[in-house]
């Protein structure tokens, strides 16, 4: 008897043509040639657990690869958060890495300048890095209006983006306050 089957039903399938028609559908007549030789879709990936890198929510994600190459991103099934469900964004994270048109370059546009011009990302980074020297040293306060220690800036502000994961707000913030900037927020919280 096939297991939840009624007992009925076998004594159905043991008749000579009703039994035949009582197979269809079912068993191995049931299965095609190219069913069989059919693999998951996942088979041969790596699967690694990660977070949405988009707002503060935290949505589990499953990224799979192949030697190191992105081949696919879904939400996580085992997540608390968000059981295996993604929003639109999130579903789309793959395209963060894959998007044809996502820039690869840095790109300039000079003070009173009409035209871009591509940089090098070290030169980039150190025109960031003089200019944050730069606003430092300009705003700085060793006291404020009373005469109190304050050893701050109110030369640069931080606004964080939806897109920041808890651990990147964790730094920027550790980074900014150490820095002495007191104007730090992040859009998901607005």
């Amino acid at each position: 008897m096939l297991m939840g089957r009624p007992a009925s039903f076998a004594r159905l399938r043991s008749l000579p043509v009703i039994g035949r028609a009582a197979d269809w559908g079912l068993g191995a007549r049931a299965v095609s040639k190219r069913t069989k030789r059919a693999a998951p879709r996942i088979a041969g990936l790596k699967a690694t657990e990660s977070v949405c890198p988009y707002c503060a929510v935290g949505c589990g994600q499953v990224v799979y690869t192949r030697n190191g190459q992105l081949v696919d991103i879904e939400g996580n099934p085992r997540s608390p958060i968000n059981q295996g469900t993604l929003c639109p964004k999130g579903s789309a994270s793959r395209q963060l890495v894959q998007q044809p048109g996502r820039l690869t370059k840095v790109l300039y546009r000079a003070p009173r300048s009409r035209d871009w011009e591509e940089l090098e990302l070290g030169r980039a980074m150190d025109m960031i890095a003089e200019r944050v020297i730069a606003a430092r040293e300009d705003g700085w306060q060793d006291v404020d209006h009373r005469g109190w220690r304050v050893n701050r800036t109110l030369g640069f502000a931080h606004l964080g983006g939806a897109t920041l994961d808890n651990e990147e707000n964790y730094l920027i913030k550790k980074s900014f306050t150490a820095m002495g900037a007191v104007q730090i927020e992040n859009q998901a919280r607005i």
